[in-house]
């Protein structure tokens, strides 16, 4: 979960229902992940921060998923005749405009650095879409910056000692 660019929350779990389908487990999951968004933008809204859209995004890669919470027939046509979406009330939020699910590939997605093992270049682009700097490289940066030339100057000399 993020908000205003940064990261806020996140969750890896198993899940405590047994699915028949990978389908009916990113329902089960992006319900899950509803129901966490849509209380923090109660939360926000009563501690007075205003966000600049009242529709809450949801990211999902499993495009059958999204198939289903998005589209307008009351019937379903897959063979997922057991996932009964008519009354799933993802559904119902999508349609009022509380929330919007979007396509994201697998590859794009931030929350698989924090359930899978990354390599070295795809880890440095999970902690740049998490927002996460180095804050003691940042402050000893800054503090360099801020040093005169005679400050840093003596500075030298006392860590030659």
């Amino acid at each position: 979960m993020q908000l205003f660019g940064g990261t806020i929350g996140w969750r890896a779990n198993k899940q405590d229902t047994v699915t028949t389908s990978t389908t009916e487990a990113e329902l089960l999951a992006l319900s899950q992940a509803t129901k966490e968004s849509m209380f923090v933008s109660r939360l926000l809204k009563e501690i007075g921060i205003r966000l600049d859209s009242k529709t809450i995004q949801i990211q999902c890669d499993n495009q059958q998923t999204i198939k289903l919470v998005n589209k307008e027939v009351g019937l379903l046509q897959t063979k997922l005749r057991h996932v009964n979406i008519h009354d799933h009330w993802i559904r119902q939020e999508t349609e009022k405009g509380t929330i919007s699910v979007n396509y994201v590939p697998t590859g794009e997605m931030v929350a698989d650095g924090l359930t899978k093992a990354l390599s070295s270049q795809p880890f440095k682009v999970f902690i740049d879409r998490l927002g996460l700097v180095d804050i003691e490289g940042k402050l000893r940066q800054r503090t360099l910056e801020e040093m005169d030339t005679e400050a840093l100057q003596e500075r030298l000399e006392l860590l030659e000692l």
